[in-house]
């Protein structure tokens, strides 16, 4: 929860901006101000203060107390110009809501943090738990000495300006070790531990059940990724409460399910009890992996039965491949969900021109892996082979991901042995249409106009269908040097259907510097003036032209000001 607190009305204003945007992530407490910022820093996880930095310097000084657990505080000033990051930048989060309190108030995120400053990760930072001297390794990280990558496990891991050897070391591992001097460990959730258990067993024979066969195995807890277990015992408190102990979720499969995993210990017990012969080992192999503990049962100091029981597996390291769509061009119609993907890849594929779009958004020590045009599936070969490598990549395409883009030839490289996230983005139909007007505003479909991958003849059928239809039609790759026949011939096909006066929309570099528009008609556009730059809009027999904007209705009755006049 993040705490709103503000002693003005322009602060009030702006308090109850972010409580309208965040209605589920914030809570504004009223009051004289030295109360209402102790009440929310004692009751949340973070805190925006629209007061100045110095009146909360004071107030919350008293009651600091470790940087792992304080919230994170940010200021925003009476005029909302600055969203300054105050405490708790890493740990409590601070950073990052400076920046989206900056961009939702329209104010400029202040983050002082070293390493957010030149552009590297904060060890604290990459998504799960870190041992050691993170301070000593940072400041290693910012004077530029060697410091060594020593990864136990292939897990993805944003760039970091690591070396072969260093006198510092960031260790990737599970196992359990004491970090050594000028050491950080981080700790992967590369843990799955299946649990079985009799009704009623308590927590604390759980919990010992697991923090034993760890411990014994020379595995950290930290590394624990998630319980599991069948869904009969999706409720068993004993169970319920050991993950709410060690902070992890609670994943449940069928006894069908688990029944078809092979195990080395399988019982009658649970065969009877749940319809399994396993549950701890299965429930810990249903998802694939490497068995580190098999089936330990619980021991109770009475000398009564166990009842739980419990096994470990190491899950297979999967890398990340992150297909990130960069929007038509503009660099505030780049989605803030593709900068972060961007600036959590230590691997970036993509075409030439579009890297040098948004290199400057990338993290020092990110490998840059570019090509011409032409190589799309090259491109998406060789970020599927990276990610294979346990790296986290991110492969770039202009407009949205999945829309003649990259997506279609990554998916078709990848497999279930890595992650695969898509990322979208503003496609060229979408900005045209927002440059034109209203082109889109009832049914719609976009159709290239390049036969390099799909023949002629099937891109011909689709759009007489679609001229058939009275459907807008979005023309993308329209013509090129060597093909400047399609568009007149797609064209024409739509003349059959509808009005040489129908009008079309011509956009050509959307978004960009050099963006270029005009409102035309079928029987007037002149397809030399197109090329593979430009999107060509169609509009169908309801479309208008009013004052120089293309518009389609919704499908209400349709009637122009002239016409309603008559």
């Amino acid at each position: 929860m993040i705490g709103l607190i503000s002693a003005t009305s322009a602060g009030a204003a702006a308090r109850d901006r972010l409580a309208a945007a965040w209605p589920e992530r914030t809570r504004v407490y009223e009051g004289p101000v030295g109360d209402a910022v102790r009440a929310a820093f004692a009751e949340c996880e973070q805190l925006v203060c629209f007061l100045a930095t110095g009146a909360v310097v004071r107030l919350v000084a008293p009651l600091l107390g470790d940087k792992t657990s304080d919230p994170g505080v940010v200021c925003v000033d009476e005029g909302s110009r600055f969203a300054v990051s105050l405490v708790g930048g890493h740990g409590g989060g601070a950073n990052e809501l400076a920046r989206e309190v900056g961009e939702l108030l329209g104010a400029e995120p202040v983050v002082t943090t070293a390493t957010d400053a030149v552009g590297l990760p904060g060890l604290d930072t990459l998504g799960f738990p870190v041992e050691g001297d993170v301070a000593a390794v940072s400041r290693a990280l910012l004077d530029g000495e060697p410091v060594a990558l020593e990864a136990e496990l292939a897990w993805p891991l944003p760039a970091l300006k690591v070396s072969a050897e260093g006198d510092h070391v960031i260790r990737l591992t599970d196992r359990l070790l004491q970090p050594a001097s000028q050491e950080v460990v981080l700790r992967p959730p590369s843990l799955v531990v299946g649990v079985g258990a009799s009704k009623g067993a308590p927590v604390e024979e759980v919990l010992e059940l697991i923090e034993s066969a760890l411990r014994d195995a020379g595995l950290s807890r930290l590394c624990v990724a998630e319980l599991a277990t069948v869904d009969a015992k999706s409720e068993e408190p004993g169970i319920v409460g050991a993950a709410r102990e060690l902070n992890v979720p609670l994943v449940t499969y069928s006894a069908e399910e688990l029944k078809a995993v092979e195990v080395p210990n399988p019982s009658d017990a649970p065969l009877a009890a749940v319809g399994t012969p396993s549950v701890a080992e299965a429930a810990a192999l249903v998802t694939g992996g490497e068995l580190l503990v098999p089936k330990r049962k619980s021991e109770r100091a009475d000398g009564l039965p166990a009842m739980a029981t419990c096994a470990v597996v190491r899950r297979p390291a999967r890398g990340r491949l992150a297909v990130v769509g960069l929007g038509p061009g503009a660099r505030d119609l780049l989605t803030p969900r593709a900068k972060a993907e961007l600036r959590g890849a230590a691997v970036l594929v993509g075409l030439d021109q579009y890297v040098d779009q948004i290199r400057d958004l990338l993290r020092p020590g990110t490998v840059i892996l570019e090509s011409g045009l032409g190589a799309e599936e090259e491109r998406a070969r060789t970020a599927v082979a990276e990610a294979r490598k346990g790296q986290a990549v991110a492969l770039i395409g202009s407009g949205d991901a999945g829309v003649y883009a990259m997506a279609s030839p990554a998916l078709a490289e990848a497999s279930d042995d890595i992650e695969v996230v898509g990322v979208p983005g503003v496609t060229a139909a979408l900005a045209a249409a927002a440059i034109l007007g209203a082109p889109l505003g009832h049914d719609h479909v976009s159709i290239s106009l390049s036969d390099l991958h799909t023949p002629w003849e099937v891109i011909e059928r689709r759009v007489r269908a679609a001229a058939e239809a009275d459907i807008v039609v979005t023309f993308y790759n329209p013509r090129s040097r060597g093909r400047d026949w399609q568009l007149p011939k797609a064209l024409a096909i739509l003349a059959e259907h509808r009005e040489p006066t129908t009008p079309v929309g011509v956009v050509r570099n959307a978004s960009r510097p050099d963006e270029s528009s005009r409102l035309t008609t079928l029987g007037s556009l002149d397809p030399a003036t197109v090329d593979m730059m430009t999107v060509v809009t169609v509009g169908n027999t309801a479309t208008r032209d009013i004052a120089g904007r293309m518009v389609t209705p919704r499908g209400y009755r349709w009637q122009t000001a002239e016409e309603g006049s008559k």
